[in-house]
């Protein structure tokens, strides 16, 4: 019977980290032994308080670490991931990093899981066949109208249909200015490009703020208009949805369990859900929630600008979901989230990406990456060393 044996975790990043809302500049890998294979997942979190919530003392009984909930259990099935699931949330419900934590290594046991069994983690998912997936290109707005419009042009010349906007000075100046950003991503991708936009919580919850971009949205042809508010905030999203006749509202990668996505979907008045594998607890809950999305009528979208193992997890929840396409896709990673794969989902002559036809995850590791930018890492209490980078 396969056990999971040993669960490690490595630390890399960039030699500066900078203010830039870019989560592709440190990367927490988690490495999953069970069963005499190897499974690898990341964790879309800061990488010390993930790390140290699957290590640290138990606090009492509802706050255990993870690893109590981890190692030494049975791994045979999508059966096991989920009781192991259920467990670390019941035994860790008072370590809220907990999550994040849990995502990184249910992933990997996916990943393992394939191996074991000789297949895709989208096909244990249930899924018969995995459907081409149509990437938009995921980068920042430019610090001026400018840039913007460079940045949408570099994007379609590089054969991008799609292309998603963040972040930058939206939301921090005046409507106006804001609109000449939407106006330059629209002339950029040309009149037939998928543009999408996303404002990264600017406007907290005020729903009056939100609502003043939405005719400079739908001048623009903006399919989606993304994190307006808090992850949180279901009310504002709510109000918001109400008064956008075109735009529809994208939201849930700020969603760390599968009942704040329901909760986007059924009260928030979301048209798109947005799904990190390596924020709401792994390939498991993701797939929970595209299945609800599909009951309701809403689309299920990929949460992934980082690395292409992270992609490649986060497209198998809906891998088998044809009407759902979209997807996001890391245009401007940092070296670091590249180097630590041998390979990555490239894009075919159509622009589009397919997760791989292969066991696991699909992605092979490569340690020469991971030595590259690997931190070392101790954790010590009362002279008892609780964490160390292991060897690779």
């Amino acid at each position: 019977m396969p056990t999971i044996d040993a669960v490690d975790f490595f630390y890399l990043s960039m030699p500066e980290v900078t203010d830039e809302a870019d989560g592709s500049q440190d990367a927490l890998l988690v490495r999953v032994a069970a069963g005499g294979q190897i499974g690898w997942g990341e964790c879309e979190a800061a990488p010390l308080p993930s790390i140290a919530a699957f290590i640290c003392p138990m606090s009492h009984g509802v706050c255990r670490p993870v690893a109590a909930s981890v190692l030494g259990k049975r791994l045979e099935s999508p059966a096991d991931i989920a009781q192991i699931s259920a467990d670390v949330a019941y035994n860790s419900m008072d370590l809220l990093q907990a999550p994040h934590t849990l995502s990184g290594v249910e992933m990997a046991l996916w990943d393992v899981l394939g191996k074991l069994r000789g297949e895709p983690v989208w096909r244990l998912l249930g899924y018969e066949r995995s459907h081409a997936k149509t990437p938009y290109a995921s980068v920042l707005f430019g610090d001026t109208p400018q840039e913007t419009l460079a940045r949408a042009r570099d994007a379609r010349a590089r054969n991008f249909r799609a292309a998603k906007f963040g972040w930058g000075p939206i939301g921090r100046g005046s409507v106006a200015a804001d609109a000449e950003h939407f106006v330059a991503a629209r002339e950029g991708l040309g009149a037939d490009g998928i543009l999408l936009v996303d404002t990264g919580q600017i406007f907290i919850e005020d729903v009056e703020r939100a609502a003043a971009r939405l005719p400079a949205l739908e001048k623009a042809g903006a399919l989606w208009f993304e994190e307006p508010f808090q992850a949180s905030a279901v009310d504002a999203y709510a109000a918001l949805a109400k008064r956008s006749a075109t735009v529809r509202l994208a939201g849930g990668e700020g969603a760390h369990n599968v009942h704040m996505a329901k909760q986007l979907i059924d009260h928030g008045g979301v048209g798109y859900i947005q799904i990190d594998c390596g924020r709401i607890g792994g390939v498991g809950p993701s797939k929970e929630v595209a299945d609800y999305a599909v009951a309701r009528g809403v689309t299920f979208v990929n949460h992934s600008f980082t690395s292409h193992l992270a992609l490649s997890a986060s497209i198998q929840p809906y891998a088998g979901l044809k009407d759902h396409v979209i997807c996001e896709y890391p245009a401007m990673p940092k070296p670091v989230a590249l180097a630590f794969t041998r390979n990555h989902l490239e894009r075919d002559g159509n622009g589009d990406i397919s997760v791989p036809d292969a066991v696991g995850l699909g992605l092979e590791i490569d340690e020469g990456g991971i030595r590259q930018y690997l931190q070392d890492v101790e954790i010590k209490v009362n002279g008892k060393v609780l964490y160390a980078t292991p060897p690779l």
